[in-house]
């Protein structure tokens, strides 16, 4: 048995770990979105009561606090709105378009953020919940309200692009700034939604699962069909014995 040399570099992490990883957590989240959905959809008591009970106090702020309200409208329906993020998906889109050897990315960014707004639908039209009705409204939306679409769509968008950076071996600094970024959006729009009273809270959470198990999924189509650089970089070539 050959012992590896301490000066060696050490090994590249495995594609099939990654992709074993992902799919424990597409599993983790399946589990716990479908879950969700049932319970929504049973109209169980507690996560009712639940809701309600947040809902109360979250207006009573918004309707007292008609500062923080107003910017609340600004970010979700211009900064954190779907799409806002659509277009900043398009954008990404065109980019690696314009790249000779990312047309397949191209394509796969634009379907998955496609799927994603008809899932939305989708499951709005099957559950059918009804949105918080109050008698002194600070904001309104359209359509029914579970999932939230402005978390759902926020999720996948940032978490595409970030792992988008990560794939491409951006800059460490580039990185770090957009994760904040992405982790204030998709925090900060499940926020406003609840705070300004047109969702329950498990229909921002029910997004923010649904959001980053898309992500989960569509990650685990792109490792599976398209090795990132880093992994194409470090497989031996084949004049190149593994041993060498």
């Amino acid at each position: 048995m050959q012992t590896p040399h301490l000066n060696s570099p050490p090994r590249p992490p495995r594609p099939r770990t990654a992709l074993r990883t992902a799919s424990r957590a597409a599993w983790v989240l399946a589990v716990c979105s479908a879950l969700l959905l049932v319970l929504v959809a049973a109209e169980w008591r507690p996560l009712i009561d639940l809701d309600t009970g947040i809902s109360r106090t979250t207006h009573r702020w918004a309707v007292e606090e008609t500062g923080v309200t107003q910017t609340f409208r600004v970010l979700t329906d211009w900064v954190w709105d779907p799409w806002t993020m659509r277009l900043l998906c398009a954008v990404a889109v065109l980019w690696l378009g314009l790249r000779r050897d990312a047309w397949w990315t191209a394509l796969w960014l634009a379907a998955t953020c496609a799927l994603t707004a008809l899932v939305q639908q989708v499951l709005k039209a099957a559950v059918g919940r009804a949105r918080p009705v109050w008698p002194d409204p600070v904001d309104s939306a359209h359509y029914a309200a579970f999932p939230s679409g402005h978390a759902m769509t926020a999720t996948v968008v940032c978490g595409l692009l970030l792992w988008l950076l990560h794939h491409y071996a951006a800059a460490r600094a580039a990185r770090l700034a957009a994760t904040a970024v992405a982790v204030v959006s998709v925090a900060g729009v499940g926020l406003t939604r609840v705070w300004l009273g047109v969702h329950w809270t498990t229909d921002v959470v029910a997004g923010w699962l649904m959001g980053a198990l898309t992500v989960c999924l569509a990650v685990s189509v792109h490792r599976r069909r398209r090795p990132g650089p880093a992994a194409r970089r470090t497989a031996p070539s084949p004049r190149e014995s593994p041993a060498s």
